[in-house]
């Protein structure tokens, strides 16, 4: 796809969509340069991916978030744009009802290319909601056109019991690692206790953590998680931030500028997962990440 044809097709529909109502709204809406996102190594588990995922859950619950709320066509016009701009990490959640619209934007595009992650969610046992892994995965795998995905996270572990409440998942997940339709697992975490589990519990390949330098919806301060994430890195697990930005509390210009330098220079961090609404948020986030990791 034509990247200019893009910025002339896309930036009008879509560039200010969102912005008065992330509090972005003073982003200047220019044409973007020919940076283009590079790609790093997650750790030990043998997947290398663009330093920025095009995350897809901003106040994401009830199979809906701020991403599908614009809508297919204005999702595929991001989505795509930041394919060519280098982001081919895309972040996804069943509970976000977000698979089929990245199955939709991706369709066509080169597997191989792609880096995808998604999450499921857990349910306690004896829950009527629960089923069997391979199903859900069958689900998953349909709702977003892909035989296999790179990334398969436990979503949301708020305890530090998970892996003994979720033994079930985990050993449906190692299960499907084994026959190749997952090729790392991991914990999305939202718990000083669950962040400590994942960090020790060899289970776990890659870890979604909550870090800012605001320390604003996190699992501890910014030291205390920044440290434990060294360790998990040290064993070589992969490390993607989230809540760079606060959950949307630290937008303003130097805020954007101060998060996006931590996250890539001082943070243990090998990537990030950003929910961005809007061509002008991407191009602004793209800058951002490649000229603080260019020094």
């Amino acid at each position: 796809m034509d990247r200019r044809k893009f910025i002339q097709t896309g930036i009008a529909g879509v560039a200010g969509l969102s912005l008065v109502r992330t509090g972005l709204a003073n982003i200047q809406m220019t044409v973007p340069s020919d940076i283009s996102v590079d790609r790093v190594k997650l750790g030990k588990t043998g997947l290398k991916v663009s330093r920025i995922a095009m995350g897809t859950g901003t106040k994401g619950w009830n199979y809906q978030s701020n991403q599908t709320r614009l809508g297919l066509d204005n999702f595929v016009k991001i989505a795509r744009h930041g394919y060519e701009r280098g982001i081919r990490f895309f972040d996804m959640a069943d509970m976000y009802g977000s698979q089929p619209f990245v199955g939709k934007a991706l369709k066509e595009l080169p597997r191989e290319k792609l880096t995808l992650m998604t999450k499921m969610w857990t349910y306690d046992e004896g829950s009527e909601k629960r089923e069997s892994v391979s199903k859900t995965l069958d689900r998953f795998r349909q709702e977003v056109g892909t035989d296999y995905f790179d990334i398969l996270l436990l979503h949301c572990m708020t305890k530090g019991d998970w892996a003994e409440t979720r033994k079930f998942y985990m050993d449906g997940l190692a299960k499907a690692k084994q026959d190749g339709i997952v090729k790392a697992v991991g914990v999305s975490c939202h718990n000083w206790e669950a962040l400590v589990e994942a960090v020790d519990n060899p289970w776990c390949d890659v870890i979604l953590a909550r870090l800012n330098p605001f320390q604003s919806h996190m699992d501890g301060t910014v030291e205390a998680v920044n440290e434990l994430l060294g360790k998990a890195r040290k064993k070589g697990k992969g490390l993607i931030g989230m809540k760079i930005f606060g959950e949307g509390k630290h937008v303003s210009d130097a805020e954007r500028e101060r998060s996006i330098r931590f996250a890539v220079t001082e943070s243990n961090l090998h990537c990030m997962t950003l929910g961005l609404e809007s061509i002008a948020q991407m191009n602004d986030a793209i800058e951002r990440v490649m000229r603080n990791a260019r020094g």
